[in-house]
């Protein structure tokens, strides 16, 4: 960064700390100054508070390829519109769609008594009647996956390891394999199905649900959560001798469901083509109203995007908004990046909002950013919002954004409080009651910082990734 560079952002920073408006001398400066307008203006705006207000109230739990879903594309596309977003459109795909049914449990032996489950994304239903079998609990994955082939036949393998908390959510990504593949790592050591302490930070009597991934060298078996408080009362009672549960549970399958994916664009100046994606997931769960998972995401990406269409100058590059139609079930970001292959190399850089609605703590950019001017100038700007630049580079963005990532597109994390999001996170209780107007619009205001700056500069973020050697 030249020395007047340097200057510059010293000065708008110290003026925007100050509460001044800072004149524009030179265009580095403008733009600098119009971030950290947009920053302190997002502090103060409803607009995405009420978007997820209307979004749960209005449509509610909104699980990809249900009727529900259906109303909150056309909901979102009508608010699109609304808010003076350009090309409104929603992108069609299919998938195989999971339909909730009956789920319940029990303990039949050696204290009959009623035991709060959920069943996995995907799972496969029990028969009608039921599955009836003694348990064999774990109080590890590992002590699972140590095991034996053929050691639980006829069994219910139950596994109560607890999900560690953390304000980055790592405790939820190790913990992720006990549900995402554990049923098929019961089933091949012989389990008819297969429970687990919900992953969840809470004491709750609430369980999580999550999607599950089955392996094609397995038999597919039921697989379901267990509420926190029921995982410690089967540990206490397996530790006293056999325990034998009876489980339900119908799910359906429908297959060719569709599906869409909703865009919405703020059209850029000088070089329209450019992109500056950003986006947040639309489907929800069916347990709660999915107001932090993900209606908080696409309400941040949404806020953020319509601050700068009100600019009374439009940025260089184009802003597109994309809410992602099925990221619950894995489907929407790889239909996505199939649908746009073709402009990948158009994507200047892509970040998703799919953490909650707490504050935006910390911003990780693609590789060799946040040495740069660019990071500099971002660093600068969002410490007065409460916000700072973590040198260590992205390494993803987001689930739907991963096809995207993985096609050569730069990604961008911006990392929100999570100490608590576990607590609700898949549950009945995800709810409007649990997003705080302030830390929503604390995170808008990171997000509008970087969305502008990403559009506004000419920044080349993939030059900027060392070589690999």
């Amino acid at each position: 960064m030249g020395k007047m560079l340097r200057f510059l952002v010293a000065a708008v920073a110290l003026a925007v700390s100050a509460g001044v408006m800072i004149a524009d001398p030179l265009p580095p400066s403008s733009l600098i100054a119009t971030a950290s307008s947009l920053g302190q203006s997002a502090l103060g705006d409803p607009s995405a508070f009420n978007f997820v207000e209307s979004l749960t109230t209005e449509i509610g739990q909104r699980l990809a390829g249900t009727e529900a879903h259906r109303r909150a594309v056309a909901w979102a596309e009508s608010k699109l519109t609304a808010a003076g977003f350009e090309n409104v459109h929603s992108e069609p795909f299919t998938l195989t769609a999971w339909i909730r049914g009956a789920e319940s449990a029990e303990i039949v032996g050696p204290v009959p008594q009623h035991l709060v489950v959920t069943a996995l994304g995907g799972s496969v239903a029990t028969d009608a009647n039921g599955i009836e079998a003694e348990i064999s609990l774990f109080r590890t994955y590992d002590d699972l996956l140590a095991a034996a082939p053929g050691s639980l036949n006829g069994k219910i393998a139950v596994v109560t390891q607890r999900m560690v908390r953390a304000q980055d959510g790592s405790g939820y990504g190790a913990a992720n394999p006990i549900r995402r593949r554990g049923p098929s790592e019961a089933a091949k050591r012989g389990a008819v199905a297969y429970l687990l302490r919900s992953l969840g930070t809470d004491n709750h009597r609430l369980p999580h649900t999550g999607a599950l991934s089955y392996e094609d060298s397995a038999q597919r078996i039921p697989a379901a959560a267990l509420a926190v408080p029921d995982a410690d009362q089967l540990e206490r009672l397996a530790a006293q001798g056999p325990v034998r549960i009876r489980l339900l549970l119908t799910p359906t399958v429908r297959e060719s469901a569709p599906s869409w994916n909703v865009v919405g664009e703020i059209k850029g100046g000088a070089r329209p083509d450019e992109i500056v994606l950003v986006g947040g997931h639309l489907d929800s769960w069916d347990l709660g109203t999915g107001a932090t998972d993900d209606g908080a995401g696409v309400a941040i990406v949404f806020g953020a995007a319509r601050l700068i269409a009100r600019l009374p100058q439009r940025p260089s590059r184009t802003i597109r908004v994309v809410l992602f139609g099925a990221e619950e079930m894995n489907f929407s970001g790889a239909a996505y990046a199939k649908a746009h292959e073709g402009e990948t190399g158009k994507i200047v850089v892509a970040g998703e909002a799919d953490f909650g609605a707490r504050n935006v703590y910390s911003v990780q950019l693609p590789s060799g950013a946040a040495t740069n001017d660019f990071g500099r100038t971002l660093d600068r700007i969002i410490a007065p919002l409460g916000a700072n630049l973590d040198r260590r580079p992205a390494l993803g963005g987001g689930d739907d954004i991963r096809d995207l990532q993985t096609a050569g597109v730069p990604v961008v994390s911006l990392r929100q409080d999570g100490l608590d999001y576990f607590d609700t996170h898949h549950t009945a209780d995800d709810t409007l009651d649990k997003i705080d107007p302030k830390q929503l619009a604390q995170a808008v205001a990171v997000w509008s910082v970087f969305t502008y700056l990403a559009a506004a500069s000419d920044v080349d973020f993939r030059s900027l990734a060392p070589a690999v050697k």
